[in-house]
């Protein structure tokens, strides 16, 4: 059972591992590509060391999180939208690197991977507090709300740190223009974010409760 979760695990890491290099340094034209490195070290050894822990702690959780698909029409809009805008980013970055479009700061850099790191600490942080935590938009069997650490403070902490991940990425990456690209996840976070509610008020028992009392879905005082 583990030996084909370890599998499936690994083929997922790996393809990541391809996928983004390609998108990457083809554009750049080049490997010699310190922020390429720098940024790809910073998304995978992390996202490693997440794999290991719930693997561990939570395989069940790993599973769900590795064969998730979507099945609601309008999330998997929010995919194809998502994935378009990954592509997009990543190649503007490369060329931008390979023609020096636009360079930035260094310090720039710094300030966008420690920002990163962060938020991907907190990424952690809702999978340890979330038992239940899918890439799907679904109730699983015995699902309960929960309702205490961050999700105490916003209905939907998971996203609070994909946003902050996705924004730093470009800049990371060097690229402002990727960051502009990058943008576009808001608009599409909160589509996410609304029909998911209306599936977890529909379905789960006691979301509206908690609904009344979180009221803050992604930043707290602001939306």
């Amino acid at each position: 059972m583990k030996k084909g979760l370890i599998k499936d695990a690994v083929i997922k890491l790996v393809s990541g591992v391809i996928i983004v290099g390609v998108l990457l340094f083809v554009p750049a034209g080049t490997l010699a590509w310190k922020n390429g490195w720098l940024f790809m070290e910073l998304l995978f050894i992390p996202m490693l060391i997440a794999g290991l822990v719930m693997y561990f702690k939570a395989p069940e959780l790993l599973r769900s999180r590795l064969n998730a698909k979507e099945t609601q029409t309008e999330q998997k809009l929010v995919i194809l939208l998502s994935g378009l805008m990954f592509i997009a980013s990543f190649v503007i970055a490369g060329l931008n690197y390979r023609f020096r479009w636009i360079v930035m700061p260094g310090w720039t850099v710094i300030a966008a991977a420690v920002i990163f790191l962060l938020s991907y600490l907190m990424f952690g942080e809702v999978l340890r507090e979330n038992e239940y935590l899918s890439r799907t938009v679904e109730v699983r069997e015995g699902q309960k709300v929960v309702d205490t650490g961050l999700y105490g403070v916003v209905r939907h902490p998971m996203y609070s740190a994909t946003v902050i991940m996705f924004l730093c990425m470009p800049l990371i990456l060097g690229s402002i223009l990727s960051f502009i690209v990058m943008l576009a996840y808001i608009p599409i976070i909160v589509k996410r974010i609304g029909n998911e509610e209306q599936v977890l008020e529909r379905e789960l028992e006691g979301y509206g409760e908690y609904k009344e009392k979180v009221k803050y879905r992604l930043i707290p005082f602001v939306w």
